[in-house]
This record gives C-alpha cells, structure tokens and sequence, in this order.
C-alpha cells in the first residue's frame, strides 16, 4: 500500500483500503458472541470503533476517563441502535491505580472478555508527569495499556479456552513510531524534560504500542494460547485527540487534505482487524488501511520488545509500592 493507494483509496489485497468504512469492513459478519472493551471508546475513532462493534451485535465495554462523556456515547449509539449492548466503566490510564480498580469492576460484572481494543491516547502534549511520576504520553499510550492486557490477560485466556471462540487483542499505534527517540526508547531518560519533544515522545508511545504487541504475540504463540495481537495504524483524523496540537494539524491539513481520513475511515482497521474471519490465526502484524504493512526496524527489534517489556514492569512495580 502506497502513497498512491493512500490517496486513491484503491482497494489492497484485503479487499479494503484508505477509503474504507469501519461498517464496510465489517459487513456480514455476526458478533453476537463476543465482548469487547474499547478504551478511549467516548469520542473520535474509540467511539465508532464501539458503534460498529455493537452494530455487529458485540457487547461493548466503554472504558473512558470522563464518565459522562462516555455516557453521552453509549446514548449516542443506543439512539442508533436501540438493541446495542453497551456498558459504561471508568478508566484513567495514566493511572495505575486507576487500571487495577477498572479491570476490578470488569471482573465484577462476571463478563467473557474476546477482545480488547486498546484505542485511547494523547498526542503531543507538553512535558508532564502522570500521578505515577511517567511521562504522561508513555504512560498512557502505553504502560498504561500494558498493564490493562496483562491484568485482563486471564479472563480473555479463560473465555478462548471455555469458548472456542479465537480472542483478539489490537493496539493502535500510528505511523509517527518511525519519529522517535535515538535508539527507539530512551529507557534511562525516559521521564525528564531535558531533551523531551512532544512529537518524539508520542513517536516513542507508538512505537512502544507496536513493540508490545510483538512481544506479547510472541509469548501467547509460545503458550499456544487461542489470543492473537496485533497493531494498527488507523490512518490521519482530525479528533479530540489533537487538542494539544490543534492549529498545527488544521494548517498541515489544508495543505495535505488528500491523505486525511474521516472518522467512519480511521476506525476501520481497528474494526478489521478485530472481527475480520481473514485475520484468523494471523497475530504479530502491523496492519495499515486494513492491509499488512512492514513496520520500522525498531518496532521489528525483537530485543528492544523484551528489553521494553521488562522495563515496563519494573515502572509498574515501582508505581505499585507508592500507591
């Protein structure tokens, strides 16, 4: 898939492309079965992402930091769709504290969980520190999510076994992963504001998404564990998530409106990836357009994901002990 393919929308070997709809890439297909939590599922490509899932008869789980907006989206889709099934939990991913107390509730609700879209994000924003003392970008576009998957992990093993129904985990990453840090992630500096660029550092949260994705792909194939991952690029949108860089993203668009996409566009790789019946079996991947696409030679780095994986733990721990 090219810049051509991008612009035109022709269709890759999926069938889909730029173009594509998150409704087109899912027609037919019946998830009456499954359950899904979308993080980030209040607004932008998070909330159509959980429209499309709950159109396709889905059970979703909107997981959002601002419970009321993340009502006003269940409204949203239930004003759509009156036959949705659609619940409501608070999550901060910024937070640790905050995960361990979302994924309590989940269990509560005494739930089968078969996918997990790890869609929520910031982007660009200035140099500041969660509650947990981490960069804020690095701590939720992905130590947060890291912590999250590992935590669900069970309860999504537990239902692909009792089931027989494949689960499926996808990380949204973007394209900015090759824009990062020297070395990809700057383990020994990774919160200071001395040499911090908030376009590096979200390249950095990126690329850690991807990293993620491989790494813990690889370890569920090892298992031999009915759970793929994989990562996505959802493509370029104008949503909430560029409030820090707002003027910024509105000036490059007018000057490279062809290659931006609407909102139904940017949810559906998300939506492809999670309920396509091609992707059965298929984890590890790097999909772009609804198409499989060779991501960065970092974010192939196979020590760089362990390396990545060890380094997140040992920040979860230490956030643990001061909460």
């Amino acid at each position: 898939m090219g810049f051509f393919s991008l612009v035109t929308g022709r269709p890759g070997a999926s069938g889909f492309g730029s173009a594509s709809t998150a409704e087109q890439v899912t027609e037919g297909i019946d998830a009456k079965n499954l359950t899904a939590i979308v993080t980030g599922g209040a607004s932008g490509i998070g909330l159509e992402t959980a429209k499309i899932l709950a159109l396709r008869r889905a059970h979703v789980i909107i997981a959002a930091r601002n419970i009321g907006a993340a009502n006003k989206a269940k409204q949203i889709i239930l004003e759509e769709n009156e036959k949705a099934r659609v619940d409501v939990l608070i999550l901060d991913l910024c937070s640790v504290k905050s995960v361990r107390a979302f994924v309590d509730s989940f269990i509560a609700l005494d739930l089968p969980l078969n996918l997990l879209i790890n869609n929520a994000g910031v982007m660009f924003c200035p140099h500041r520190l969660s509650e947990d003392g981490i960069e804020m970008q690095f701590a939720t576009n992905h130590l947060g999510h890291f912590l999250l998957t590992n935590l669900l992990l069970e309860k999504m093993k537990n239902t692909a076994k009792t089931t027989g129904i494949e689960g499926r985990i996808v990380n949204l990453s973007s394209i900015a992963h090759v824009h990062t840090y020297g070395n990809g992630i700057r383990f020994d500096r990774i919160n200071e504001r001395s040499g911090y660029s908030d376009k590096r550092a979200y390249g950095q949260s990126k690329l850690a998404n991807i990293l993620h994705a491989n790494e813990l792909s690889r370890r569920l194939q090892a298992e031999g564990v009915n759970i793929t991952v994989n990562s996505v690029h959802p493509g370029i949108i104008m949503t909430p998530l560029m409030r820090h860089s707002a003027f910024l993203m509105k000036t490059l668009r007018f000057f490279t409106f062809c290659i931006w996409k609407n909102v139904p566009q940017g949810a559906a790789t998300t939506c492809f990836v999670a309920l396509h019946p091609k992707l059965k079996r298929v984890t590890g991947k790097y999909y772009v357009d609804c198409n499989e696409m060779k991501p960065s030679s970092y974010a192939r780095n196979e020590k760089l994901a362990k390396r990545l994986w060890d380094f997140s733990n040992k920040l979860i721990d230490g956030a643990s002990s001061k909460s």
